[in-house]
């Protein structure tokens, strides 16, 4: 059996997180929680993340691949897009980009988590707006954990990752410590029929963060600033995009005593950029010419949020009302010709939402009832799209979108009743809201020659459901099975409007293979699903897990898009199935595996292009060799399967990466 951590010294500083404690009522809704040696499975978040049942990432690709615009999590397979319709958050504070909505995971290394709770479903109470298929609530590593993590890994093609997280005892309080640098040379993604016009994705990317923690009086304090930037390559000659941020956030929290009144009172703030250019491809994949250079999207986000908590055996009551405000633009060269772009365009605006909720909970003997409602007001304005000829500085588009906004109610209620033995059954209904990003409302962008046109149109998405649920807790057994059904309103659809080659409004010319398309709110999407999940420890050596995902999802595209009616939103698989097995072979040797299939999902709105069913099986070995310093050795993508990871109009299939050995060594003292 592995050593025991030594005792506390009575010197030791213990200071209490600046948070408040898992709700009473949280077990009657779906939350899966991770903890901390199911997130240091995988060498990036997003990774780890997707091994709980209903998770998946857009077009199969992590962050060790995707553009910073497609990063993110999308939840039950409701209606994937490239961001994700879930919110993410750490230690309450939103890690969602003020702009696109994206996720940049590599600000957010494994070894800064201590733990993550998935939250399905439409998110009411402390939530609120963005949460609209659930939360994924990341929380900072606890100073009661290992004083000091690093990781040091290298593989193929290039790759090379170094991360560190360490608490320092300051004072009366305690600073964590923590950064990153990843790099990798890539792969080509293209592998049937790729030309010149074809390279590898590569990737360096860096962050940082300080977090300092101490305790005042009852309360806690806890102050954060972080950074990260990451830099890529498009796999497209010419192609590539840079992401940069920085953030900062100041809580000061105060756990509720029986029978008394527990209260969070918290600020955050980010300030992001991002650049990219875009290319298009010539016949044959001989060559790329710029298609579009977007130079900056500098945004900044702002927030804050308070509540206040009651709780005593049996029951608890929150109150709570959070702001949020979102500003940023896209600067751009475009309408490449004669060895220059032409023109210039300058696009973005400003959002805003507050809300207020309440949630109780009460527990009488097995049965659980937990519910709350919120109302949320939202508003876009200031919004404008000017495009200029760059030799002549005329205005040829001049855009400036009406001031909107709105009032949202929802509201969520679960019952739970325990059954003995283990065994619970639980029911929930929710409702919730989205309001379109920054980058959905004014950002056009490419890809390849496929042109996706912004919307400042575009109306708050709505998202109501409902589940049924069945399961069993247990040490060496835990069970759970859970029905599900979503129904997505407005939905924000990419929407099949043109094909090339020829000239648009708008989006100006669209070379032969290639397709327009715009945001738009597609009618509604109907969702009815099913999970299945299963956790069996037949001895300490040895823990299995296995899950299995269905989910039929249905486009209506109403009058805004009939074309759509009857078919599945783009991205969205009917089946995923996960298995895994950890076995520690002997005192010193840990075996694990890891497989993940996927049925067909269709990159497009009109399901004309398909990605061909998926496969991937992951394998590490890990040799401790002292009590402080593990070796091991990582094979992704062991039988290198070919993942398809999308599919452009002309039939060119990009795919994941190959098979890739990594060796690497952690130290915890």
């Amino acid at each position: 059996m592995p050593d025991l951590p030594p005792p506390p010294s009575e010197s030791e500083i213990v200071v209490t997180a600046a948070r408040l404690p898992p709700a009473l009522g949280d077990a009657a809704f779906s939350v899966r929680r991770l903890g901390p040696g199911e997130i240091a499975a995988a060498p990036r978040l997003d990774e780890a993340l997707k091994q709980v049942p209903g998770v998946s990432l857009f077009r199969r690709s992590s962050s060790l691949s995707a553009n910073p615009t497609v990063q993110g999590l999308s939840l039950r397979a409701v209606a994937p897009s490239g961001a994700g319709r879930a919110l993410v958050t750490l230690d309450g504070v939103p890690q969602n980009d003020p702009f696109g909505g994206w996720v940049i995971w590599s600000s957010l290394p494994p070894e800064i988590v201590g733990a993550a709770e998935v939250v399905k479903g439409a998110g009411a109470g402390p939530y609120g707006a963005g949460a609209l298929t659930g939360v994924v609530a990341l929380e900072e590593r606890s100073a009661a954990g290992e004083p000091l993590e690093a990781d040091l890994s290298a593989g193929e093609r290039g790759y090379g990752r170094l991360a560190a997280a360490a608490d320092l005892a300051l004072g009366s309080g305690l600073l964590l410590a923590s950064a990153m640098a990843e790099t990798s040379d890539g792969w080509t993604p293209v592998r049937r029929g790729a030309g010149v016009a074809d390279v590898p994705l590569t990737l360096e990317a860096r962050s940082a963060a300080l977090s300092w923690r101490s305790d005042v009086g009852r309360a806690a304090l806890a102050a954060r600033i972080g950074a990260y930037e990451e830099r890529r390559g498009s796999g497209l000659l010419g192609g590539g995009s840079e992401a940069a941020g920085a953030s900062a956030s100041l809580t000061l929290a105060q756990a509720p005593t029986r029978g008394g009144w527990g209260w969070r009172l918290q600020a955050w703030g980010r300030e992001t950029d991002f650049a990219q250019a875009s290319v298009s491809v010539a016949s044959g994949r001989a060559s790329t010419t710029p298609a579009a250079s977007q130079d900056a999207t500098p945004a900044t986000g702002f927030g804050v949020n308070a509540a206040l908590r009651r709780a005593a055996p049996g029951w608890s009551l929150e109150f709570g009302a959070d702001a949020r405000a979102a500003e940023g633009e896209t600067r751009e060269r475009f309408g490449f010709m004669a060895g220059d772009f032409t023109r210039s365009r300058v696009a973005g605006g400003r959002s805003t939402v507050a809300g207020a909720y309440v949630e109780a909970a009460r527990q009488t003997g097995p049965w659980l009832v937990a519910g709350g409602a919120r109302l949320d007001a939202w508003s876009t304005s200031e919004g404008v799209r000017l495009e200029r000829a760059r030799t002549t500085g005329a205005v040829t588009l001049d855009d400036r979108t009406v001031d909107r906004d709105g009032v949202v109610p929802t509201a969520r209620l679960g019952v739970r009743r325990d059954l003995g033995e283990g065994l619970h059954a639980r029911a929930a209904a929710y409702s919730g809201f989205r309001p379109p990003t920054l980058n959905e409302l004014h950002r056009p962008f490419r890809v390849g020659n496929d042109v996706t046109e912004a919307n400042a149109a575009l109306a708050p998405e709505r998202l109501h459901g409902a589940e049924l649920a069945f399961g069993r807790d247990g040490e060496r057994l835990g069970l759970n099975a859970t029905a599900f059904w979503n129904r997505l309103d407005d939905p924000v659809t990419n929407v099949t409007v043109g094909f090339g080659p020829g000239s648009f409004p708008r989006a100006g010319f669209i070379p032969a293979g290639g397709v327009l398309r715009e945001r738009r709110n597609a009618g509604r999407i109907e969702a009815v699903g099913l999970e299945l999940d299963a956790a069996w420890r037949p001895s300490e050596r040895l823990a299995l897990d296995v899950a299995l995902g269905v989910t039929d999802a249905r486009v209506g595209g109403g009058a805004d898009a009939p074309q759509l009616t009857g078919k599945r939103p783009a991205q969205a698989p009917v089946w995923t199935a996960t298995a895994g097995a950890h076995w520690a072979a002997t005192e010193r040797l840990s075996l694990s595996t890891r497989l993940r299939w996927e049925s067909r999902r269709f990159e497009d709105d009109l399901n004309s292009r398909v990605l061909s069913v998926g496969l991937q099986a992951d394998a590490q070995a890990t040799w401790r060799a002292t009590r402080s310093v593990e070796l091991y050795l990582a094979a992704d993508n062991l039988f290198d399967a070919a993942v398809e990871t999308g599919e452009t109009a002309d039939g060119t299939e990009s795919f994941a990466a190959p098979r890739t050995v990594r060796a690497g060594v952690r130290f915890r003292p």
